[in-house]
């Protein structure tokens, strides 16, 4: 647990993530997540667009957090990711949140892109539990974290939602400003399953603790998806679930003109085809047209507001 002197050491000389910023929040600098130590977010409310153990029939209890210490350039969620939405919250509201959202039903509390406000949720955890929340925490990532970070979240934290986005340097580098990206987030997978083992479900399908790894195909990458799928699957087979999402959405600034389009339907047969072909069995597909903007929630700050 972090207490408050500590949240604010954590923040005066920021190293959370791989970034290593070493930036004074606490004095209102920001680093490359682009958020000073004041918590900002955007949205708190039941989501349903989960994997199936995740929302099950109620919804997540999903808290997108503003800022992001990998700002993807196709960002599904770029409003929030570059911080240009977001209001303060307060670490009582926080807590507040939580207890809504688990006395609204929600399976689960959902921490979305939470990395850089660890300390502060961390803290909003603690006391929210000694004040009754036994709801689930699901920890919804990018992947690009530190192992010793994520250290801090054992005991907290029962599923890992994490993305691996790419294998190959070059795309993570120019896509995502970070060509150590697979060896880092390979690593912070390593760690998440270490902490909460091989998934367990209640008699309802839902999720109790356990790792789902998503990865989202991207336009003409189908090669570099494969090369993710098979090193998942050859790594840590059965002990986690994979999640092959098709809903990459052409976001409007977007300026690279290969990720203009969408997916095919083609392209997701093929690799939903190869999935099955190297053996993967605990997973899951998306069917549909999920690619449409209708499915990013509208950063409204519903439930964010007394």
């Amino acid at each position: 647990m972090y207490t408050i002197e500590q949240v604010k050491e954590a923040m005066q000389c920021c190293r959370i993530c791989p970034r290593n910023c070493g930036v004074d929040r606490l004095s209102g600098q920001t680093g490359f997540c682009g958020q000073t130590a004041e918590l900002m977010g955007a949205r708190a409310a039941l989501h349903f667009w989960e994997e199936p153990c995740i929302s099950g029939t109620c919804g997540s209890g999903a808290v997108f957090f503003s800022g992001c210490n990998l700002k993807c350039i196709f960002c599904q969620n770029h409003s929030i990711a570059l911080g240009s939405c977001g209001m303060a919250l307060s670490q009582e509201r926080l807590i507040e949140i939580f207890l809504s959202l688990q006395e609204k039903g929600a399976h689960n509390i959902n921490l979305v892109t939470p990395t850089h406000f660890l300390p502060q949720i961390l803290h909003a955890l603690s006391i929210a539990k000694e004040e009754g929340l036994h709801l689930p925490v699901v920890y919804n990532t990018s992947s690009y974290e530190k192992v010793e970070t994520l250290q801090l979240l054992e005991g907290f934290v029962q599923i890992y939602l994490p993305d691996l986005k790419y294998f190959s340097p070059e795309l993570s580098l120019r896509y995502s400003h970070a060509s150590d990206y697979f060896t880092v987030a390979s690593k912070a997978i390593e760690e998440m399953l270490r902490q909460v083992g091989e998934p367990t479900f209640d008699e309802n399908g839902l999720m109790k603790k356990g790792v789902i790894v998503r990865h989202m195909l991207l336009p003409g990458q189908s090669k570099d998806t494969k090369k993710v799928l098979r090193f998942l699957h050859e790594t840590f087979g059965d002990r986690i679930y994979i999640s092959i999402m098709n809903q990459y959405t052409p976001m409007p600034d977007v300026t690279m003109d290969e990720l203009h389009r969408r997916i095919t339907t083609t392209e997701y047969e093929k690799i939903l085809d190869f999935a099955d072909k190297i053996g993967i069995r605990n997973g899951f597909m998306q069917e549909g047209n999920t690619s449409l903007e209708s499915y990013i929630p509208p950063f409204d700050y519903e439930g964010l507001l007394h």
